[in-house]
């Protein structure tokens, strides 16, 4: 038997999935607020809380998107962008390829996108620097002389933004697809020289009209990831 308390939290963390379609129903100021400050409880070594939020909404969400998306419709412009850190490997195999390509063809074909149809698969890419028309769209941060295990660190804060989110009925997508454009964001945000952009994420509700939000992913079984040692 589960407590109330126990399926409260599954839930929370398994209902979790990256939403690409909002409501535009605002999302509350105290919501926000209450959000980061519980996510703010992540761990993180010998307590250095290396993370930083800029949450962006109405006009400073709209100018970002705006700055970017004029430059990710212009293939020259946007061949003059690239990440500042290495989200994917540099040599892919299997499984982890096989993963990746499942869930954007089960994306795409979920939109009716062909193999062929490279505007429709770029204009769906596009979306993302709308925050796929979330009504809050958050920019996270990282001082640069932070290592690998900061890193880690933050990645916890960013599952417990996301779960805390979804205790609170809100959907949200996490997106690495903001990187390309950091030196866009840091100008646009005045982030200060010794501030790296780690990614994105959209927050507000799901529209349930909308067939990309049926995207259920796949995952492994138990036994094909833990093995138990006695």
């Amino acid at each position: 038997m589960t407590t109330p308390e126990q399926q409260a939290v599954d839930a929370a963390i398994t209902s979790r999935r990256s939403i690409r379609a909002y409501l535009p129903q605002p999302v509350a100021h105290a919501d926000i607020e209450q959000i980061l400050q519980v996510a703010g409880r992540a761990p993180s070594g010998t307590n250095t809380q290396p993370w930083k939020v800029y949450v962006l909404q109405d006009q400073a969400k709209q100018a970002l998107s705006a700055a970017i998306l004029a430059l990710h419709n212009d293939p020259e412009q946007a061949r003059q962008h690239t990440e500042e850190y290495a989200y994917y490997p540099t040599e892919w195999k299997s499984p982890f390829i096989d993963r990746r390509r499942k869930v954007g063809w089960d994306l795409y074909a979920l939109l009716g996108l062909t193999r062929e149809n490279k505007a429709g698969m770029a204009a769906q890419h596009g979306k993302n620097y709308d925050f796929f028309g979330a009504p809050v769209g958050l920019i996270f941060t990282i001082d640069r002389v932070m290592a690998q295990g900061s890193w880690l660190d933050y990645g916890m804060f960013l599952q417990s933004v996301m779960v805390a989110a979804r205790g609170r009925g809100l959907d949200t997508c996490p997106q690495a697809a903001f990187t390309q454009y950091h030196r866009v964001i840091a100008a646009q945000l005045a982030l200060p020289d010794n501030e790296m952009v780690v990614c994105g994420m959209a927050l507000g509700y799901a529209d349930p009209g909308k067939i990309e939000n049926t995207l259920v992913t796949e995952r492994m079984a138990l036994e094909e990831f833990v093995k138990f040692i006695s």
